[in-house]
């Protein structure tokens, strides 16, 4: 991926318009069927993959023979065996990256896999892709970069843009259903010096008509937005909705844009929920210099925490080599990372409690059933409340996951957990969001009584599920074998 460091921005829009006031409880938005498969699906793989593979560059100029892309021992289908075994259930391929070389057969340019040595010039990246992809039970996302350093029309207006709505309809007409179309924020020249005002009007027409049931992700939306970084943590405060107009668009540059992504808006009209993403390595790109620079399962696991833990889904880049596979280190550290998954949520001390209400306590069982949308909530028309949860025997935990049924919207604005000590209720963890999933890391805590606190909500608070894990690699986050 290319969020940044970014190219100069693109020509400004409009200043965006200030926060709108609160909307009434009937306009607070609400996902769609397919944002909410998407994120209840948690994990997905991007897979980098280009003629970058072969020069060791992030980015490309654009100016690269096709002559180098070889990959002689390509297996699509271990690519997506890797992902399934290892939990995640949707893989985004970079069919074209920044350098404009296409991973399929294009009739827009010869810049593409049939000018290649590989497969004869006759092979489909895309292709393989697919097919690997449906054959392992995943679903295909495909990125496709607007910024393209190589074709002579970029920067020319609508000659490129005809160009770019080509290419995207090639892969939106020839390849199945398409659950994902992910646009990179990158603006920058191309071969000309020129830079391109792209038409996201037209491209976003374009994939509802041809794939109604794709969701789109960019900076601006409009169905998945970015998270503002490339380090795999969401806002600690993190809201699905967010206010469209104060990022109108990918690569769009202003002071607020970072927290606008990180942190959503509890006000906002129009529901996007963050995509986290995140390489497995260093860099997005394969470099053998790399290989020993790969994230440990635990420092994995802490990314899951920062991501899914905080309501976004997580979508971790493991990039091919240039013989076309997963490298052996990338597929040990994320399989490691599934079963680190396993034994954190295998145990959970919270089902043996007996449960009392502030109210609404005849649904209190639900936040132990599982079910994403059965939920425990106080009386109608109240916007806080409590659970309690008690033990016979003290139990001990040092996560608590707590989820919201997010069907009808995000609500929760502020929780606090509580644990009876010496007499009194005592604060153990306290947090805004809830949203999809949030994961609070605390001290290994032991107790016979526990209290979920909803202290405000926007309308009527919708607790899905109270969890009390033990984490695998204990309290300590481990950093990645680089500096971030």
């Amino acid at each position: 991926m290319s969020q940044s460091p970014r190219p100069p921005a693109a020509p400004a829009a409009p200043a965006a318009a200030p926060l709108l006031p609160f909307p009434p409880t009937s306009a607070r938005p609400r996902p769609s069927a397919a944002q909410l498969a998407w994120q209840r699906e948690e994990i997905a793989l991007f897979v980098h993959f280009t003629v970058n593979t072969f020069t060791g560059l992030e980015w490309g100029m654009g100016s690269e023979s096709p002559a180098i892309f070889n990959p002689r021992a390509l297996d699509a289908r271990q690519w997506a065996r890797v992902a399934r075994q290892g939990g995640a259930g949707t893989l985004i391929l970079t069919a074209k990256h920044h350098d404009g070389f296409c991973l399929w057969p294009t009739k827009t340019t010869t810049h593409s896999v049939v000018s290649s040595p590989w497969r004869d010039g006759k092979g489909d990246v895309v292709r393989e892709f697919v097919d690997a992809c449906r054959a392992e039970g995943l679903d295909v996302g495909l990125y496709l970069s607007p910024w393209d350093r190589n074709a002579a029309c970029y920067g020319q207006g609508e000659a490129y843009n005809d160009f770019y709505i080509e290419q995207l309809t090639e892969l939106l007409t020839q390849y199945g259903p398409i659950v994902e179309l992910w646009f990179d924020g990158a603006n920058g020249e191309g071969p000309n010096g020129k830079k391109q005002e792209y038409d996201w009007a037209r491209i976003h027409e374009t994939v509802r008509r041809l794939q109604p049931g794709a969701v789109m992700f960019s900076d601006g939306g409009p169905d998945l937005r970015w998270i503002g970084n490339e380090t795999g943590s969401a806002g600690s405060t993190c809201w699905s909705s967010v206010d469209p107009q104060r990022v109108p668009y990918a690569g769009f540059d202003a002071p607020w844009v970072n927290e606008a992504l990180q942190q959503g808006d509890p006000h906002g009209t129009a529901w996007r929920v963050g995509e986290t993403d995140v390489s497995i390595r260093k860099g997005w790109f394969w470099r053998s210099s790399e290989d020993d620079q790969v994230r440990s399962p635990a420092n994995l696991l802490a990314l899951y925490f920062s991501s899914v833990g905080r309501n976004s889904k997580l979508l971790l880049n493991i990039p091919p080599t240039d013989e076309g596979l997963f490298h052996e280190n990338d597929v040990r550290a994320f399989l490691e990372f599934a079963r680190l998954r396993e034994q954190l949520f295998a145990s959970d001390a919270a089902p043996g409690a007996s449960l009392g209400a502030s109210s609404g306590g005849e649904s209190a069982s639900a936040v132990f059933d599982g079910a994403p949308d059965s939920y425990w909530a106080p009386a109608e028309g109240e916007h806080s409340g409590w659970l309690e949860l008690r033990w016979p025997q003290p139990v001990s935990f040092d996560v608590v996951h707590l989820r919201e049924a997010i069907t009808e919207g995000q609500h929760i604005a502020n929780y606090r957990v509580d644990v009876w000590r010496d007499g009194a209720w005592a604060p153990l963890t306290w947090g805004t969001t809830i949203g999809y999933c949030k994961l609070n890391p605390v001290p290994l805590t032991e107790t016979d009584r526990l209290r979920v606190v909803i202290e405000h909500a926007y309308d009527r608070p919708r607790l899905a599920r109270i969890a009390l894990h033990r984490n695998p690699t204990g309290t300590v986050v481990e950093k990645a074998p680089w500096a971030l």
